[in-house]
């Protein structure tokens, strides 16, 4: 077969870019950035070239396999026929729920599902047939202030403005850093383009981090701050804007001078003595703000990912409005995607705290509880308790607090489901693991991702190759699973019981409707459930049309939505929403933002979390491309904690919190601010018990959910933290 050029989305990252790839037959010959694409405009990331090496691994999984004997280092693998393992996964799904209830079997959904559409059409539809209120996912341990704070304001959970950054003149980021993300909730590739263009037009670019990030060294001006503290700062600048005079709401905003009573407390000099920030810098913020002709405010997992999360989202989306860049071009604004999952009522709204959890009454968030919980959720007895786990395209042992508890809680279920293509710190517990293809084996359509784009696009991104014929798509997976528990729990439907003939009967009528749904979408094909929206939607675009047009189509910038987007009952934003007011009430009466911290003679340290450009998460430290270079799984420590602890460069320290220590050797550099040491999320594959992973081809570091603590959350959602993690830092001996 002759050379090809095809035109693909790259699905390892919410910038999804788009690629132009040269391919012979079976092999890649190139993987290059597309430059007419309207979106990404021809950027490319390392991981994006890393998808070659993802497809040839030869570790990686593509047949079932069952795993014999206890987990541990004497554990064997044996490969397993598909229908033979969908019949066992089945059946003890069914007979445990049987036995304990729906909600003995817990699901975990991982961040690769948002980027999969046949995980978005089929997994979700299978996450509903097992019906279980213990159900979990990465958004806990990374954005779930963001969709609380949008279902507040804006009436929905995905009404999330984003950055227009191609117009703007002042671009703040807090706990931001997409220079080595490319963006993370706001789509923005080719960010250090977008920032070359803002410069030349005369804009600015202020990052307020406790670390000099790879976006803090190329802005105009960097604040550090102390990590969990941001709250303080935020405040204060609201403060400054109601108390100045200087907010100019849009008319369908409310609850302005409410807010400016909750904050009143929060003065600038409040916000220097907690956070580090200047007061006079704070106030000089708050009034650029205020005078620019076009400024967009982003605060992101940096801001998420502690204890005042949800205050943190709140206020950021107070600025933006009180300011009046809310729905303004170059400030924040919503997306008209092709396919409005919000409009079409494909997501719903979301809401809070219909149910609790067992143990510690976290509450839920649109059906999902906090993941800080799941541990205690399996390993505390009693009616509920989890029993069973299906684990979807997620490694919470690596990427949620306390990993090892967890790793030792999943070892005690009765059964584990992993539908993962690696065995890995997670699927390492599973008794039966279900590959699905990989991502260059699939098609593709961004439903959630349009949704947070600087830009509306719309493109259809085909298969590179065709599946193997042994192998099956995680939408397959996701429907013969949910197609088998449907089968066999009408089989088991008794003929009598307690309940009479008419109670039966409605239960029947009443469930019907929902079978028959699930059923009719797990028998349509992803593709097909695209084009029927693309034309139910009235937008004049299909799938063929798409795939036809290489780099999709351009729908034009942002446009202001407002009031009309809003999904409120009064198409009004209320800003005094008193779940928050009462938070930002106990902020205020709080003395420290640290009231627990460990002893340590040398005072106390913050840790926070990284990434690099060339990491995504817990995954691809096995793709050769990648792992070269300098090493990435370092501590950061300042130079002045290193010297009062008699560390030097290179040593091997030791890190401690209230849940557990790793031994790690550290960087001195004055990247991170007195106070503050960083260590990067995603590594720790090489494992206390002796068992090498098979994706795990590099040094692998130590997992910095050894030291986060679940029992630490976001006030007000249960979201983890994972920023500003009291801990002491010692050298290490030998």
């Amino acid at each position: 077969m002759a050379e090809q050029t095809r035109y693909i989305t790259c699905v390892l990252c919410e910038a999804s870019c788009g690629l132009e790839v040269t391919i012979d037959g079976p092999s890649v010959r190139s993987i290059r950035g597309h430059e007419a694409d309207p979106l990404s405009r021809g950027h490319i990331c390392p991981k994006a070239i890393a998808l070659q090496d993802l497809h040839t691994d030869p570790d990686r999984l593509r047949t079932p396999i069952r795993r014999v004997g206890p987990p541990g280092p004497e554990a064997t693998w044996e490969p397993i026929g598909w229908d033979e393992a969908f019949d066992l996964v089945a059946e003890r799904i069914v007979a445990i729920q049987a036995e304990h209830g729906p909600d003995a079997v817990g699901v975990y959904l991982g961040n690769p599902n948002v980027h999969s559409l046949g995980a978005i059409t089929h997994g979700v539809n299978l996450v509903r047939t097992i019906k279980s209120r213990n159900t979990f996912s990465a958004t806990s341990v990374d954005q779930l202030p963001h969709h609380l704070i949008a279902m507040l304001l804006y009436g929905h959970q995905f009404l999330l403005p984003v950055p227009d950054i191609d117009r703007t003149q002042l671009l703040v980021l807090i706990g931001n850093n997409p220079m080595a993300s490319n963006g993370s909730m706001m789509t923005v590739p080719d960010f250090p383009g977008r920032l070359r263009e803002l410069t030349a037009r005369g804009g600015s670019l202020v990052v307020l981090d406790p670390r000099r990030t790879e976006t803090a060294k190329v802005a105009d001006t960097h604040h550090p701050v102390l990590p969990g503290t941001d709250a303080y700062v935020l405040l204060a600048i609201i403060n400054v804007l109601i108390s100045g005079g200087l907010a100019r709401p849009a008319a369908y905003v409310g609850g302005v001078a409410e807010v400016g009573r909750a904050v009143a407390a929060f003065t600038p000099e409040r916000a220097e003595a907690m956070s580090g920030m200047p007061a006079a810098a704070v106030i000089e913020l708050a009034h650029l703000l205020a005078d620019s002709p076009a400024a967009a405010v982003h605060g992101r997992m940096g801001v998420s990912t502690q204890e005042f999360g949800t205050i943190c989202q709140w206020a950021v989306q107070c600025i933006n409005i009180l300011t009046g860049n809310l729905d303004r071009p170059g400030g924040t604004m919503l997306t008209t995607p092709a396919i409005d999952v919000i409009g079409a009522r494909i997501v719903g709204p979301g809401h809070l705290g219909a149910w609790h959890s067992r143990v510690r009454g976290l509450p839920e968030f649109s059906g999902e509880l906090p993941v800080s919980t799941l541990t205690e959720e399996i390993t505390t007895p009693g009616p509920g308790a989890i029993k069973a786990l299906v684990c979807m395209a997620g490694n919470p042992v690596a990427s949620t607090p306390a990993g090892d508890e967890l790793g030792a809680a999943l070892a005690g279920l009765d059964f584990m489901v992993a539908i993962d293509f690696y065995l890995g710190e997670t699927s390492r517990y599973a008794d039966v693991i279900l590959p699905p293809t990989g991502p260059l084996e699939r098609e593709h359509y961004d439903l959630v991702f349009h949704l947070l784009a600087v830009r509306n696009t719309a493109r259809w991104s085909p298969a590179l190759f065709d599946k193997p014929s042994t192998a099956r798509h995680d939408w397959e997976i996701a429907r013969e699973l949910g197609l088998r528990i449907m089968r066999l729990r009408a089989a088991a439907e008794p003929e009598g019981g307690e309940a009479s003939p008419i109670e039966r009967a409605g239960t029947a009528l009443r469930e019907a409707p929902k079978n028959l749904e699930r059923q009719t979408k797990f028998r349509t094909t992803p593709r097909q459930q695209i084009d029927l929206l693309l034309a139910g939607l009235g937008t004049g675009l299909s799938v063929d049309q798409l795939a036809s047009t290489p780099g999709g189509v351009d729908l034009g910038p942002l446009e202001p939505r407002l009031p009309q987007r809003l999904r409120t009952e009064d198409k009004r934003i209320h800003l005094a929403q008193p779940l928050v007011l009462e938070a930002v009430a106990k902020l205020a009466a709080r003395p420290t933002a640290y009231p627990q911290a460990p002893a340590d003679p040398h005072g106390d340290l913050l840790l926070i979390g990284r990434r690099a450009q060339r990491d995504n998460n817990s995954w691809l430290h096995n793709a050769p491309r990648l792992i070269s270079g300098k090493p990435r799984h370092r501590l950061l420590i300042n130079p002045v904690d290193a010297h009062s602890r008699g560390i030097s460069d290179g040593d091997a320290v030791t890190v401690t919190s209230r849940v557990g220590g790793v031994r790690v050797e550290c960087t001195v550099t004055d990247d991170v601010m007195p106070q503050v040491v960083c260590l990067p999320h995603g590594y720790g594959h090489a494992l206390a018990d002796g068992i090498r992973l098979r994706h795990a081809k590099t040094l692998a570091g130590v997992s910095f959910n050894d030291l986060s603590d679940p029992e630490t959350t976001d006030g007000v959602t249960g979201n983890a933290v994972l920023n500003g993690i009291p801990v002491t830092v010692v050298r290490s001996a030998g």
